[in-house]
């Protein structure tokens, strides 16, 4: 079982995350985006030659657990993907995923966007 996977078998919602100590600074990343919104910077395990992660300020779960309220944010995290592939050069395409839950292979429990290029994607996606 790759890593990632093994990794999202046994994540468990709830709690403080890697990400919520990123947004709070405790953990230094290089962010190549930020508003008050959210944040964006490079995965630090990437599945492509550029895989981008875009994070919301405001810990949602999982998209399966967002709101009606949360759909500004969620339009709002996908024009940042768009921007931050366009900012990285991604003129030939691109592929953006939201993991959810443990059969969708999320292993971390606070909502983010994969902002995946740099090479041609493979269908199915696994």
């Amino acid at each position: 079982m790759a890593d990632e996977t093994a990794k999202a078998q046994s994540a468990q919602p709830g709690g403080d995350t890697i990400f919520g100590k990123i947004i709070r600074k405790e953990i230094p990343v290089q962010l190549i985006y930020e508003d008050e919104q959210c944040v964006a910077f490079p995965d630090i395990a990437p599945q492509a030659p550029t895989h981008i992660l875009v994070v919301p300020k405001k810990p949602i779960v999982q998209l399966s657990q967002a709101e009606d309220t949360d759909a500004a944010l969620l339009g709002h995290l996908m024009m940042v993907a768009k921007k931050c592939a366009h900012d990285a050069g991604l003129s030939n395409g691109y592929r953006i995923v939201i993991n959810d839950g443990r059969d969708g292979g999320q292993s971390v429990y606070h909502i983010h966007i994969h902002v995946l290029g740099g090479r041609t994607m493979q269908w199915p996606p696994g």
